[in-house]
């Protein structure tokens, strides 16, 4: 069976990778002791040692306020460690799957942003992000860059489980409304990946940019107030939810500043490789019916284990 490595092994995409990528051969997924992105050296041992036909990269620097005061080390593994592992994966004439951000783009088009579209990121995760892509274009080889929106899981810090916590812990909820994106699912991004590794015939020729992100966009706000309704009809609690309300970017400063309407166009994927992903409605819809099993909506803090 081909050998499959997989960096990022604890995070939010790389957890559902194991599981995802199964079937299709061996999955040899490592976390930062094993491979540290801010070592060249441990990075190439890491990947010699592992000889696999295909890397599936889902480590990264995904602090994007942090990064703002961190920005050395958020580009070393952001951006350095990228180009280290493509040439890694070119050496070995393996094909390297990446995930990137639409926080590469400055969000001020008016439509969809389609993969040939100038870059203009607005912060330093989105600056560290392009660097990566870039240093994979320049290396070549086979590979796939993928651009993902707002991921979320059952691990970890973000945005669905935070909402869910102060959904219960407040009794109003202020949500920014000026702000766009794809919500994904983890799970989901880890069975596209599948699905496009189950297509692989078709990756030769067509390396490049792709837009993987949930069907369909939505603002903050719009999201926290379908991620309350859904928990409180899943739940069956239908009492003491937080009301959201809509507030602008510039009433909730953050360090890092956000691309405002970043949305992408997903017909590229769709025509090279004939699928896409569901409607972020579907995908959290799932999500949510998934914690509900698994544990009470009431308590959805993050789980590491």
């Amino acid at each position: 069976m081909q050998r499959i490595l997989v960096p990022g092994r604890t995070g939010q995409v790389g957890w559902e990778l194991q599981s995802a990528l199964a079937a299709l051969g061996t999955v040899i997924a490592l976390d930062r002791r094993q491979m540290d992105l801010t070592n060249a050296d441990s990075i190439r041992r890491a990947i010699r040692d592992a000889k696999p036909e295909i890397i599936v990269n889902a480590a990264g620097y995904t602090l994007v306020d942090k990064a703002e005061a961190e920005p050395e080390l958020a580009m070393q593994v952001n951006g350095v460690a990228s180009g280290v592992i493509a040439e890694e994966a070119k050496r070995l004439g393996a094909l390297l799957i990446h995930y990137s951000t639409d926080y590469v783009y400055d969000g001020e088009l008016d439509r969809p942003c389609v993969e040939d579209d100038m870059p203009n990121p607005v912060n330093t995760y989105g600056k560290t992000k392009l660097a990566g892509e870039r240093a994979i274009t320049a290396v070549g080889g086979q590979y796939l860059i993928l651009r993902t929106s707002w991921v979320y899981s059952a691990r970890g810090t973000n945005f669905v489980l935070t909402i869910l916590r102060l959904a219960r812990e407040r009794p109003e909820l202020a949500v920014v409304e000026d702000q766009t994106g794809s919500p994904s699912w983890a799970r989901a991004l880890a069975q596209a990946t599948a699905e496009l590794l189950r297509r692989k015939a078709l990756i030769p020729g067509n390396s490049g940019i792709y837009h993987l992100a949930a069907t369909g966009h939505t603002s903050r706000y719009n999201f926290a107030r379908s991620i309350v309704r859904n928990a409180r009809e899943l739940s069956g609690e239908h009492d003491g939810w937080a009301r959201v309300i809509p507030i602008t970017t510039g009433q909730y400063p953050l360090p890092a500043k956000r691309p405002v309407h970043p949305v992408t166009a997903k017909e590229k994927i769709k025509r090279v490789f004939g699928f896409e992903m569901p409607h972020w409605e579907t995908q959290l819809r799932s999500f949510l019916a998934e914690i509900a099993r698994l544990r009470s909506l009431s308590d959805a803090g993050p789980a590491n284990s």
